[in-house]
């Protein structure tokens, strides 16, 4: 009985955390648009980047530089938001939208 009790209680504080996390998540989006925009697109090119490797259209040497690139670009937005309390500012997005847009157009091709 203490074992089905204990289990009970773990799950109901385990599905509590979950309902909190989107919560957080969208506080997050709100106080920081620019860097969610440009993180959300980093996130859809690596999923890109992993579909157009599975299906053969680029090499694991080519993924593996995409990705590089790409991490490049998350981490300058990451140096760029320190310098500015943890936000970018409209000319630093559009200059890492840029990148992201060389590096969309060489995952397509």
């Amino acid at each position: 009985m203490k074992i089905r009790k204990h289990i009970l209680t773990s799950a109901i504080l385990a599905s509590g955390a979950f309902m909190s996390m989107p919560a957080a998540a969208n506080r997050w989006e709100n106080h920081h648009p620019r860097r969610d925009q440009v993180l959300d697109r980093v996130q859809r090119q690596d999923r890109r980047i992993r579909e157009e490797r599975r299906e053969g259209d680029i090499t694991k040497a080519q993924a593996h530089a995409l990705r590089a690139t790409d991490r490049s670009i998350r981490l300058q937005q990451r140096a760029d938001a320190r310098t500015n309390d943890g936000h970018i500012t409209r000319v630093e997005q559009h200059t890492l939208n840029q990148e992201l847009n060389a590096n969309s157009n060489a995952i397509g091709k």
